[in-house]
């Protein structure tokens, strides 16, 4: 059986050849458009050496590249590898070595930090889109988009053949690939889409970055194979996105809880339309009940709270409409799905409140293994369920309630910060003996990361200096903005150091 992702794009053309795919300020860019684009790069791909099952880094914004390149690899048999561009160097290389990348599609602006990380993995190709100014770091992406139109392009493809592998990674140890196949990714789109009635008249707001799994899966996904609009956001900023939902007539908002928070507190909000909005979608992160009323009384928008991780591409359970949803949980299972809560012996629990246990998943949204890491793919299966490493229960009427995480995973402004990697850049510092990182409550962002640290004998660091050693070797989301220092950090029977004694009470 043949089954390519990227048909979504194609069958989408044909059906609304002229509709807008995405609109970024003045630029609009209409399905046919975006399929014919996105050939050139397929074809340009493949000229330059590309073949089936090759895996491509894509380090861009929410800029149209992205989603021209992300079609494009797809179309040339390629795995697409999506990157934050806030990585720095050293996270970039490890990446590209893991996944075994042979291609680099980076954004200008970082595109220092990449090219030294793609020579250091040893990556044969580099292209650069939105180049600054300054000495050539690769390929501009219109070499992507160079020659005469090359006609149609859509490689075959097994639908379970990996077409997209998301890093993620735990407090146990490094970053890990999710391999994504494209049964898995379009499943995920149709199911979702439908459930929650999405239409080709939707105008979606694209400010999650697409590459993570809640803006590539449940937005752009979503949205090409149902032929809806994206109306792309670069970055996250509340006042230029409330201009954005009133001037391009946005019907859905899709984000995490922190711009929520923003977008309640943006000056001047009441100046803005924003009759066009029918719904909001929340993900990423738990949203406190008071930011759901809050919104929703002063917008008039219903908030349907959704979860999932990329491991489960991204969604998982869901409220799908205002009428059938509970608010405050994260909905129900979506259809084929199944999830359960297990205790620690691996045996279901009952619903209620009492009974919360850690949350297993199984169906044709969850992964097909960790790349190249067949040891972490076991341990993430038992009897065919994934284990999530959050803590849940259901109630009587079958919704999923989110109580905790099992990891001592940080969530940053719906960022994934993870304590170990931070922790191992503290640990190169000269004057610390020993460092813990945690997560601490921070009003705006749900979560700040806050180190906690010994100094050896006669050295000596100051929390300034220490933030600032980290930010030079980490993405900005991730390096601690508080660090308190103790002369030990407690310890158990093991010499593990004991972090629930160093969380706020």
């Amino acid at each position: 059986m043949d089954f390519n992702l990227a048909v979504t794009l194609r069958e989408s053309a044909r059906r609304v050849p002229g509709k807008p795919a995405m609109v970024l300020g003045e630029t609009t860019i209409s399905y046919a458009e975006l399929d014919a684009l996105s050939d050139r790069v397929a074809a340009n791909l493949a000229a330059g050496g590309l073949i089936a099952g090759d895996r491509v880094g894509l380090q861009l914004p929410n800029i149209p590249e992205f989603v021209i390149a992300y079609f494009g690899i797809l179309k040339a048999g390629g795995v697409v590898v999506p990157m934050n561009v806030l990585l720095k160097a050293p996270e970039i290389e490890f990446q590209l070595r893991d996944s075994g990348a042979v291609a680099l599609i980076a954004f200008g602006a970082a595109a220092g930090e990449a090219a030294q990380a793609a020579g250091a993995a040893a990556v044969r190709s580099v292209y650069v889109a939105d180049p600054v100014a300054g000495p050539a770091l690769g390929a501009p992406f219109d070499d992507l988009l160079a020659g005469d139109p090359p006609g149609p392009r859509l490689a075959p493809a097994s639908p379970a053949d990996p077409a997209v592998i998301i890093y993620t990674s735990g407090t146990t140890g490094a970053p890990k690939g999710a391999v994504l196949s494209h049964f898995t990714l379009y499943m995920n789109a149709d199911t979702s889409g439908r459930l929650f009635e999405f239409e080709d008249s939707d105008v979606v707001l694209v400010a999650l970055p697409l590459f993570h799994i809640f803006g590539l899966s449940s937005i752009l996904n979503i949205c090409v194979l149902l032929g809806g609009t994206m109306s792309l956001a670069p970055r996250f900023e509340a006042a230029a996105v409330l201009e954005q939902i009133q001037r391009d007539r946005v019907t859905i908002f899709e984000g995490v809880p922190t711009m929520y928070v923003a977008l309640l507190q943006a000056p001047g909000l009441e100046g803005y339309d924003l009759s066009s909005l029918r719904v909001a979608i929340s993900g990423g992160a738990p949203i406190p009940a008071e930011i759901i009323d809050s919104f929703e009384r002063r917008f008039g928008v219903v908030i349907l709270e959704g979860y999932g991780l990329s491991e489960t591409s991204s969604t998982t359970t869901f409220n799908i409409s205002a009428e059938q949803r509970k608010v405050y949980s994260v909905g129900k299972p979506i259809w084929g799905v199944s999830v359960q809560i297990w205790d620690d012996q691996s045996r279901p629990r009952p619903a209620g409140a009492g009974n919360v246990g850690e949350i297993v998943v199984r169906g044709p949204n969850v992964m097909t293994c960790y790349h190249g890491n067949p040891e972490a793919t076991a341990r993430a299966f038992t009897r065919g369920w994934f284990h999530t490493g959050d803590l849940g229960y259901f109630d009587s009427d079958g919704f999923l309630f989110i109580v905790d995480r099992i990891k001592d995973l940080i969530i940053r402004g719906g960022y994934n910060v993870y304590p170990r990697e931070v922790e191992e850049v503290i640990y190169t510092h000269p004057a610390v003996a020993e460092a813990a990182v945690i997560g601490v409550p921070d009003a705006r962002l749900g979560e700040e990361v806050h180190a906690v640290v010994a100094v050896k004998p006669g050295r000596t660091v100051t929390e300034a200096e220490l933030i600032e050693f980290v930010r030079q070797k980490l993405a900005a989301y991730k390096y601690p903005r508080t660090v308190e220092f103790r002369d030990a950090l407690p310890k158990g029977p093991s010499g593990k150091v004991l972090k629930k004694e160093l969380r706020p009470s």
